[in-house]
């Protein structure tokens, strides 16, 4: 991260969101939102002393997964670049209330600017790769888990948190209570994927974690550790051999199906305790099991705002929400629009050595592209008969690419050929035939299924004699 913050070809634009791209690949017009910190990035050294001072505290829902706290002036982490903070502007007291400013007082460079704007930027780029990630799956759309209800249900990624040494807890495994060590953990694997209710596909890395998160527990609390699993899914390199490890070290696995978590106990040997009921279906039997933790690993989605941003690049997503790649196999890293490429977990689930190959080949396309310095366009665009188009405009909102434009001066559409696909949807549209698909007019198809015809008699005359 340091250094990409210093290299000098590199901008980072943070705490910034991308409102709108025009153009075409070589000739990108992108517009972005840089919002407003309440802080003068030239005047801030960084130095933590407004976070260190500032009386609100607020929980960390997004670094700290819930279990620690930040202040109202905060940066996301402590090795984030730039090492600017940002003031939380709904939980600050100035913007809420009207009152404190403690954060400008002792400010030793006057940094603090709470009547600073967002910006409007305009920059021209040639090409573009996005890398949006995914959103955790929220394992309070399964409420028979007990994720919310229950103290002691805990996501993957809190205990993650846990186990930093750097993190909330400092990195001791313990109960919501702060205090207690666990001696029994149930983690359940593939929560929201693999199911038809949430997510048919395998989000890819959950068994991998699931089971580095039950060595780490084990190793660091001793607890007996037990993975609920429907199948094993170790594909990448030294995986297999992870996992034949964690056996041997005592970790268990059953094959089975969770049906819930309760509190409700049948005995006093589970008592204060949590219910796991499961299915084991390797001796095709419901058993249950009292812990005193649960971790839910649960799958990976599409951001939530994917759909929105793949309208803004012009792209696709498939129905899960994933953005959709021009080939699965032969350009899986390119998009349909020309000059916008994709990595990572935009695309679909995958794991770090998969995401920053996938990175690789992207910055390999995009180097090609400028060292190629001309783009060649499909031959089969649409054309505009700029004496036959009326301007009525029907054919722009079909166009899937965002290829037409209006002329206002002329009163026409016009082809942008450099973003045109040869769909041929807007020539179907148009209901003045103003539209033609170059080497595909009718005068040309009509020809060919003459030839055709021709070509059949001919065949059938032939095979008479």
């Amino acid at each position: 991260m340091m250094d990409a913050g210093r290299h000098p070809n590199i901008t980072l634009l943070t705490y910034s969101e991308v409102e709108a791209v025009s153009g075409y690949v070589g000739n990108f017009t992108v517009r972005i939102r840089k919002r407003a910190r309440s802080v003068d990035e030239e005047k801030c050294t960084g130095c933590g002393l407004c976070q260190e001072k500032c009386p609100t505290k607020v929980v960390d829902t997004v670094y700290e997964a819930g279990l620690g706290y930040r202040k109202a002036v905060y940066r996301p982490f402590a090795q984030a670049v730039p090492p600017v903070p940002v003031i939380d502007r709904a939980n600050c007291l100035w913007f809420t209330k009207g009152r404190c400013r403690l954060c400008e007082k002792v400010c030793p460079t006057g940094a603090i600017d709470y009547n600073q704007q967002d910006t409007i930027l305009e920059v021209q780029v040639g090409n573009i790769i996005l890398a949006t990630g995914y959103d955790p799956f929220d394992a309070r759309r399964i409420p028979q888990f007990g994720y919310g209800r229950f103290p002691n249900v805990f996501t993957a990624m809190e205990i993650e948190r846990m186990l930093s040494g750097a993190g909330p807890t400092g990195g001791r495994v313990v109960l919501r209570d702060g205090e207690t060590v666990p001696r029994r953990v149930a983690i359940i694997h593939c929560v929201g994927s693999r199911d038809r209710n949430y997510h048919e596909y395998c989000s890819r890395v959950c068994c991998m974690y699931s089971i580095k998160l039950a060595h780490l527990i084990h190793h660091k609390t001793g607890a007996e550790v037990y993975n609920f699993y429907i199948d094993i899914r170790a594909p990448g390199k030294m995986y297999e051999e992870f996992y034949h490890r964690m056996l041997d070290e005592g970790i268990r696995f059953i094959r089975g199906k969770v049906a819930q978590v309760t509190d409700a106990v049948r005995g006093p040997e589970e008592e204060g305790q949590l219910v796991v009921q499961y299915e084991d279906t390797l001796i095709g039997k419901q058993r249950r099991m009292a812990v005193d933790m649960v971790v839910l690993a649960v799958g990976l989605e599409p951001r939530r705002d994917s759909r929105e941003v793949a309208r803004i690049f012009g792209i696709s997503t498939d129905a899960d929400g994933w953005f959709r790649e021009k080939h699965p196999k032969l350009d899986p890293v390119a998009t349909m629009t020309d000059g916008v490429f994709i990595a990572g977990c935009c695309q679909g689930p995958r794991d770090i050595p998969d995401s920053v190959a996938q990175a690789s080949a992207a910055a390999a396309r995009v180097m090609s592209l400028i060292g190629q310095g001309e783009v060649e366009i499909q031959p089969s665009v649409a054309v505009v008969d700029e004496l036959m188009c009326t301007g009525c405009g029907q054919c722009i909102p079909t166009c899937p690419y965002a290829a037409i434009e209006y002329l206002p001066d002329k009163r026409v559409a016009h082809v942008i050929e450099a973003l045109c696909k040869g769909c041929g949807t807007c020539t179907g549209t148009c209901p003045s035939k103003a539209v033609t698909l170059r080497h595909f007019t009718d005068q040309q198809l009509v020809s060919e299924m003459m030839g055709a015809i021709f070509a059949m008699r001919a065949a059938e005359s032939v095979a008479t004699e």
